[in-house]
């Protein structure tokens, strides 16, 4: 890891590809735990497969970091993950806005990795028919 540990991480996930999912042991401990509205797993293999599970699913997956904030051990980065669907919604560019907090030991590397971000409207809306209860729902919940 170099001296600046958070500029590496962001350099990490901005340019990750699916030939750098096996780097995740650079910048993760071997015991972090990670989180998302999907998933909860502890351990680098876990969160691997997580990673490789979004390659495998989505089209040309990519971070963009739009702010960062950090203090001594934690680093909460802003971002927007683009991608397109592989088997519906083809060709169709999708964004996804939110934010994950991480907690870094003392070498720099993540022990604690937390997504947040609202599944309901930034994925489910886009999907066909889930999308259309969706919006119907958040229409009458409004009115």
């Amino acid at each position: 890891m170099n001296t600046n540990p958070i500029a590496g991480i962001v350099g990490f996930f901005e340019s990750l590809a699916v030939a750098d999912v096996q780097r995740l042991r650079d910048f993760y401990t071997d015991d972090a735990h990670f989180k998302d509205p999907f998933n909860e797993v502890r351990g680098v293999a876990a969160i691997q497969r997580v990673f490789l599970h979004m390659f495998e699913t989505l089209e040309d997956p990519r971070f963009i970091i739009t702010r960062r904030m950090a203090d001594r051990n934690e680093c909460w980065l802003a971002w927007e993950f683009r991608f397109r669907f592989r088997s519906m919604k083809r060709g169709q560019a999708q964004v996804v806005r939110g934010a994950s907090h991480l907690l870094l030991t003392a070498d720099g590397r993540i022990a604690s990795h937390r997504d947040y971000w609202d599944a309901a409207e930034e994925l489910y809306e886009k999907l066909p028919v889930v999308g259309a209860l969706m919006r119907w729902m958040k229409r009458r919940a409004a009115s």
